[in-house]
């Protein structure tokens, strides 16, 4: 298994453009692909937050997803019910991981994970769950694919904090961690 531990500036900057949001209900909108969708997309997206379009060009009439890059330059990948930094590149984590070494990525993901959470409250204050990626509370389509898991609230929405969890007896490509917004009605 390899390791790296990188500087943390990029989770820092894509953790303040999310902060930045109050209202995700303006972002969201229908799953529809093309490029009125797409147009749609890009031009809800700056209006409820000031991102711009990172590249003009060819949009595929199959696609549904568009890149938008904030003031502070990080990219966010849009779809319409979730939006994911293509910044999760900083802090620490693991690869080339082997069968036997599963448990020692497990122990470097519960080693770095206090200090993910520590920056992401940072930025997005006090998370309403914190919690093993098991916990019976979770959905079922996240329970048992995080090891750890954190949850924040706000209009719309749901911020996760989380550390992937490596398989168990088997070669892993990589582990580390990770943040996306999901839309919510619950929020």
């Amino acid at each position: 298994m390899r390791t790296q531990q990188r500087s943390s500036d990029d989770d820092e900057r894509a953790m303040a453009d999310l902060a930045e949001v109050y209202d995700w209900n303006r972002v969201w909108g229908p799953p529809e692909t093309g490029l009125d969708a797409i147009r749609a997309l890009v031009s809800r997206v700056s209006d409820a937050t000031g991102w711009r379009p990172w590249a003009p060009g060819n949009i595929d009439p199959d696609r549904y997803t568009w890149g938008l890059v904030t003031r502070r330059e990080t990219v966010m990948l849009v779809l319409p019910d979730a939006v994911l930094p293509e910044s999760p590149r900083s802090g620490w984590s693991a690869y080339d991981i082997e069968a036997g070494e599963v448990e020692l990525a497990e122990e470097g993901l519960d080693d770095h994970w206090p200090g993910q959470l520590a920056l992401a409250r940072k930025h997005w204050g006090d998370p309403i769950f914190v919690g093993p990626g098991n916990d019976p509370r979770i959905p079922d389509e996240w329970r048992d694919r995080r090891r750890h898991l954190a949850v924040w609230l706000r209009p719309g929405a749901e911020l996760h904090l989380y550390a992937t969890q490596p398989e168990a007896g088997k070669a892993n490509v990589s582990v580390g961690f990770g943040y996306s917004v999901y839309a919510s009605e619950v929020a």
